[in-house]
């Protein structure tokens, strides 16, 4: 399975959309067989998602993300796990292990004033 977790340096982004990069690794059962740093294409609706499709990634980890994003991701058949927090490379554990929880996206798209960001829902 090969998965991608957002990052902010190298904890778990509250924001799918809008974090720095992406950790991703190739993961065979509890093993975890390459990892590499996929930089933030930039938060231009659709465009993420594409990346991550193209990437071949089944799983994406955030702590949240907006719900085009997250529609986007079902369409092209990528899980998502949102609600994470903490140590990417922790969570990447937790991941192989199957003992990560998701939780509440971090987003909440419906109270943003629209202020610095280009979204629109």
């Amino acid at each position: 399975m090969k998965a991608a977790i957002a990052c902010d340096g190298t904890r778990v982004s509250q924001h799918f959309g809008r974090c720095e990069k992406y950790l991703v690794a190739e993961l065979d059962g509890t093993d975890t067989r390459s990892v590499q740093w996929l930089a933030n294409a930039g938060h231009e609706h659709g465009v993420l998602p594409e990346v991550i499709r193209r990437e071949g990634v089944q799983v994406v980890v955030a702590g949240g993300a907006g719900p085009r994003a997250q529609q986007l991701l079902a369409e092209y058949g990528v899980q998502m796990i949102l609600g994470a927090s903490g140590d990417a490379l922790e969570v990447l554990q937790a991941l192989a292990q199957g003992t990560l929880q998701p939780g509440a996206s971090s987003c909440d798209h419906s109270k943003c004033d629209h202020t610095g960001c280009n979204h629109t829902g």
